[in-house]
């Protein structure tokens, strides 16, 4: 690769907006002479400088501020938008439960009293018991930036180990409580991401996998190399872990880690990106001095780990099994594979072993089903669900003879239930009440064809009596990548969107794992246009079946799904009205180069590689934006210390659409400040933004 040095050009902000009618001006942004040559085709990124970390470039600093003034002028000039906010508060104040689970002799769950920033972790004897606050971490900022991440609980009960995440940022930090006196010990884990905590059976510590301390400046930026895995015993100091695994000659592999509940195995699962591909080490927890032993020594294959029955451990795969099964190996005698639930017509997406039975949860058509095996693979029963919808939960362990799960629906509030293993009734526990009435929407799935005549399923919703003529605002909503499954469940921001008379589609596109392996890999790599195929596809037959029309149809995805919609919109922007692409994947060239990025070569592949270079430069958002072209409104949404899909890309966006906009329409981008990707954002600031985002699309259609 060759670059050029970046030219000198000023910037300067220009605040004004346009008045009805006139196109908006924008802030003048420089624009470099950078120039890369990959695989002999040079490859201009006159933005590369927007690249730079907010937080440590005053030139960049400066830019975010000019952009996020000229935003907020524009949405304040929006009459509707006070209205839109006072009603998403209405909405977003009821009370939200977590589903319950067991640790030691107590009952946790987490619940949000209605528009507390984060929701707080729970304590109670028995399900009927008063219940007490364990961890509230609205106490610990008052803006609600400072978010509780994960919670791992020791096997008794006696400790409770949790991550701490500041604005939304991967990086977590590792402390423990003693439940019983609600005493924080001093123990302090630093520099630990994509990990949990694993206990071991005696409770007196646990597995946790972390990188080294990056150095000064380069914490949100710089890729994560050479994870190791330690294991800390409670009380003592981080300098103290001990090293249990690493591979230095491998620095882009990553440390899942289970402990059998018997505490006979150390399981880890390796990993290089975000496939599900693993390799299989274990270590024989009977044996201080044992070394780790390699049980599946390939990336070929999904091996999730699920439990055992001494030596022979159970594991989903999709190992001759694309929509995957649930499969035993004897550590003994690693070459045999014993098949103890055969693959299915749905697909498989987790098991637990809860009651030393399999509890299963497949996909059919997007839905959830649930069912209920021995662990011989013998069918018990299935889980009757009270109506279409996507169901969670079923954690527990296999001692255990109760579980609990919340179900819910696009237009149906969460209800939690206790579900008895033993006799399989379902028992209401809690639900949700939301100030709006479910009975006034409609849910429907149909069926469209892509444009090579793969039929694709997507869910609509929408107020009863809807008229089908070509008039109703509509947001069509995206993600198609990772393997990750789309499911019909509850959005309290997007009842306010049907509330306003809109419609709201959601396609399960190609990438995702809705059908199994082979509907991932149709949208990975040089398939990755289906992907976007499958998107335009449905926005054409929403057009064509009288949903909506182009002025009126809006897209929306975020963070791979805002790579959807940044790769839609350049490629067809004579199809939708508005866009809102969110913490998107604009510069495919470039995003291995930068913190996670690497993980997802996978799905995307990567343009270090010749025979995967042409297809991302066909549609990497950012480089497929044309000057002279009319793109519809956008609102672009990131955040400053996003460091999962690093804001410099949202940056490159949106100052090459602006620059390249011939039309009136709208471009803008909203930089959220002290937010990361999502996780953790407080409910103060998830209100704002769905108010910003439904007063832009509103005032963009006309909505009254």
């Amino acid at each position: 690769m060759k670059r050029l040095a970046m030219g000198c050009v000023c910037f300067i902000a220009i605040t004004l907006i346009a008045a009805a009618g006139e196109k908006m001006k924008y802030p003048e942004t420089k624009q470099g002479t950078v120039v890369d040559e990959l695989h002999g085709v040079k490859v201009a990124d006159p933005y590369r400088w927007l690249e730079d970390d907010v937080r440590e470039s005053k030139e960049v600093a400066d830019w975010v501020a000019a952009e996020n003034l000229i935003t907020s002028e524009y949405l304040a000039t929006i009459p509707r938008r006070t209205a839109i906010k006072q009603r998403l508060t209405e909405l977003w104040n009821y009370e939200k439960y977590g589903v319950p689970f067991k640790a030691g002799d107590n009952y946790f769950y987490f619940k949000n009293d209605g528009l507390q920033n984060q929701a707080a972790l729970y304590k109670q004897t028995t399900l009927d018991a008063e219940s007490t606050v364990l961890i509230d971490p609205n106490t610990w900022t008052k803006d609600g930036t400072v978010a509780l991440g994960a919670i791992s609980f020791s096997d008794d009960g006696r400790y409770v180990a949790y991550s701490v995440a500041e604005s939304g940022s991967d990086w977590n930090t590792w402390r423990i409580l003693e439940v019983a006196t609600g005493r924080l010990l001093t123990d302090e884990l630093k520099w630990v991401k994509f990990s949990e905590a694993t206990w071991t059976p005696d409770c007196k510590g646990f597995f946790y996998g972390r990188y080294d301390e990056p150095p000064a400046g380069e914490a949100f930026q710089k890729t994560n190399l050479n994870q190791q895995l330690f294991y800390h015993r409670v009380g003592t100091d981080q300098a103290d872990d001990v090293l249990v695994y690493k591979r230095p000659d491998e620095p882009t592999w990553g440390f899942g880690k289970h402990v059998t509940e018997d505490g006979r195995y150390l399981v880890i699962n390796i990993w290089k990106g975000t496939d599900d591909k693993y390799r299989i080490v274990y270590k024989d927890l009977s044996e201080p001095y044992g070394m780790p032993i390699d049980l599946i020594e390939n990336f070929d294959h999904e091996y999730t780990f699920i439990g055992n029955e001494g030596p022979h451990l159970f594991f989903q795969t999709d190992l001759d099994a694309p929509r995957k099964r649930i499969i035993s190996i004897d550590v003994r005698k690693p070459t045999v594979v014993r098949e103890l639930v055969p693959q299915a017509h749905e697909t498989l997406i987790s098991v637990g072993v809860i009651a030393n039975m399999f509890v299963t949860t497949y996909l059919k058509d997007a839905k959830t089903q649930v069912k209920i095996f021995s662990l011989d693979g013998q069918f018990v029963r299935e889980v009757e669900f009270p109506g279409i919808g996507a169901a969670s939960g079923f954690s527990g362990k296999r001692t255990e003879t109760e579980t609990f799960y919340s179900f819910s629906s696009f237009a149906t509030p969460p209800t939690i239930f206790r579900y008895d293993m033993l006799t399989g009734k379902s028992t209401q526990l809690r639900q949700a009440s939301v100030p709006f009435n479910p009975a006034d929407y409609t849910v429907e799935q149909v069926f469209y064809p892509s444009k090579d005549g793969t039929k694709i399923p997507m869910f609509i919703t929408y107020k009863k009596g809807l008229k089908r003529d070509g008039t109703n605002p509509t947001l069509l909503y995206g993600y198609g990548g990772f393997s990750i499954s789309l499911v019909p469940i509850f959005s309290v921001a997007r009842v306010g969107w049907l509330e306003m008379g809109g419609i709201f589609a959601m396609p399960n596109l190609r990438g995702g794992g809705e059908y199994g392996e082979a509907w991932h890999q149709g949208g990975t790599k040089q398939n990755k246009q289906n992907v976007f195929d499958d998107f335009i596809a449905a926005g054409e037959w929403l057009i064509a079946q009288k949903y909506t029309s182009t002025p009126k149809l809006a897209i929306q995805g975020g963070s791979n799904g805002g790579l959807l919609v940044g790769a839609c919109m350049t490629q067809r922007p004579d199809l939708f009205g508005a866009c809102l692409p969110a913490v998107g994947v604009m510069d495919m060239l470039r995003f291995q180069k930068f913190t996670a990025g690497r993980f997802w070569v996978d799905d995307y592949g990567s343009a270090d590689n010749a025979d995967e270079f042409p297809a991302l430069l066909a549609y990497s958002p950012y480089h497929n934006l044309k000057p002279g072209t009319r793109y519809p409104a956008t609102l672009i949404m990131t955040a400053d210390t996003d460091d999962r899909v690093v804001p410099g890309h949202s940056f490159k966006f949106a100052a090459r659409l602006q620059q390249c906009q011939a039309g009136d329409a709208p471009v803008l981008i909203r930089i959220e400040t002290r937010a990361g990707h999502g996780a953790g954002k407080p409910t103060a600031k998830l209100i704002e933004e769905t108010a910003d985002q439904w007063s832009f699309l509103a005032k963009v259609f006309g909505m009254k």
